[in-house]
């Protein structure tokens, strides 16, 4: 069905956002539901930790190599067609590694799932963007990260309940019927998009998924105490790949690594202050976990509890943030959001053992709240400063930041687990947490100077 030139009518932008909601909520849930069963997956296949962890890792790889890619082809070919076609294939994986018989392939199958996946989250914001009226994007985006937090927050909880009933193939298996109502809505809600007469640049796109792949690797092989022969030689194909893909790029009119949004002022400190955060982030949810069981001697069903307070918080806020994105510039709410999720980081630092889980949870929440404040206005802002018709590179570089991020916080928190006795670096990490917080919050005040005053609609 065509798109209206300023969004869907209801009802139809109603069933568009159900059928995002149910996409998103499976390729969210999906990383956090399988790094609970792994010990499960482990002892079924006969397998070490070790190689489980691949389980995982295949997921994410897929993800990052495949994101920028997508997101150009959306803009050639439609962000609907991208997107139903990563749920497509999204939910025949699952089948697929519901039914795995040994660890290839269930490796297979989730580097299926993965790809699925970045066809989701590739295009994600740019269907969001067709979906709603300009005066109401920003409750749309903030209605996109309320989903993220809430699948976020269940995916754990969800999984230990399939899995107190059922085998591990079950947590796979529930994807099918519910990517098979999010297909058949999607067919007839999701918008049209304007596209673009283009050829998609195969060339670039293998260049660009070398570049990342490496890049990820160089990042948490640095967390391993690595051979300096292995590293420099990841480091120099990385390099002579993005030299290349950079002299394709650079001149192009639409290029598929979006170097043209990067010269908007606005979007690259937006992008900058993504990092930041989802670095920040990631140190935290990575190291309390250990802080709050090693530290302070809470049980792992408690240090579960205790983390919840955070995705609710954010769940919360972040709706809210999204309205106020349309009256209050993002700078602005983004300065505040994460200078209050610095503030809670330090809240958490400075806990003393004997903490009772109140004191522990106004901190989490605090945290998180400062985090959704912070996020739906720059995700608003990063695909609201490119022209439409560059929705889609917009989305991948917004995915693309969060995973860099993501990789980034992980990689430290290794790095400072192998410099220094466990429960020293379960306080140092939120430390350094608060630190990229403050230094978020410092780059999306740069936001509020004359030169990117004014965003382009």
């Amino acid at each position: 069905m065509p798109t209206p030139p300023n969004g869907l009518d209801a009802p139809r932008r109603y069933w568009a956002m159900l059928s995002v909601g149910l996409a998103l909520t499976m390729s969210v849930m999906d990383s956090s539901m399988a790094n609970v069963a792994l010990p499960s997956i482990a002892a079924d296949l006969g397998i070490t930790p070790t190689f489980a962890i691949w389980i995982v890792n295949a997921y994410l790889m897929a993800i990052m190599v495949t994101l920028l890619p997508l997101a150009a082809l959306g803009e050639i070919v439609g962000y609907s067609r991208v997107y139903i076609g990563g749920i497509v294939l999204f939910t025949i994986a699952s089948l697929v590694t519901a039914l795995a018989t040994s660890l290839e392939m269930l490796v297979v199958a989730r580097i299926l799932q993965g790809l699925g996946a970045a066809g989701v989250m590739s295009v994600n914001m740019a269907v969001v963007r067709f979906i709603f009226p300009l005066e109401r994007i920003g409750r749309g985006i903030g209605l996109n990260a309320f989903i993220i937090a809430v699948s976020a927050a269940a995916g754990p909880t969800v999984a230990s309940i399939i899995l107190a009933v059922a085998p591990w193939p079950w947590l796979f298996a529930v994807n099918v019927p519910i990517g098979i109502f999010a297909i058949i809505i999607g067919w007839y809600a999701l918008p049209q998009s304007i596209r673009q007469r283009r050829a998609f640049d195969y060339q670039s796109a293998i260049l660009s998924g070398i570049t990342f792949a490496l890049l990820i690797v160089v990042i948490e092989t640095l967390g391993r105490h690595p051979h300096p022969v292995v590293v420099g030689l990841e480091i120099t194909v990385m390099l002579v790949c993005g030299a290349r893909l950079y002299d394709r790029q650079v001149h192009a009119s639409s290029p598929l690594v979006p170097f043209d949004l990067l010269r908007i002022p606005i979007f690259a400190l937006s992008i900058g202050t993504s990092i930041c955060s989802f670095v920040a982030q990631t140190l935290a949810l990575i190291s309390l976990p250990f802080f709050f069981q090693f530290n302070l001697g809470f049980t792992a069903v408690e240090t579960g509890l205790l983390m919840t307070p955070w995705p609710i918080a954010t769940g919360i806020v972040a709706p809210i943030a999204g309205r106020l994105s349309d009256r209050y510039p993002a700078g602005l709410l983004g300065l505040c959001g994460l200078f209050i999720f610095g503030l809670g980081l330090v809240a958490l630092a400075l806990i003393e053992p004997g903490a009772s889980t109140l004191d522990i949870g106004w901190r989490m929440a605090m945290a998180g709240a400062g985090f959704g404040l912070y996020q739906s206005p720059n995700n608003r802002t990063m695909i609201m400063s490119a022209p439409r018709e560059r929705s889609g590179s917009a989305a991948g570089m917004q995915g693309m930041a969060r995973l860099l991020g993501q990789t980034i916080g992980a990689a430290l928190v290794a790095i400072l687990f192998s410099m220094m006795v466990q429960e020293r670096a379960n306080i140092i990490a939120p430390w350094v947490g608060a630190i990229f917080a403050f230094l978020g919050a410092v780059v999306s005040g740069l936001r509020l100077t004359d030169l990117t005053r004014r965003e382009t609609k």
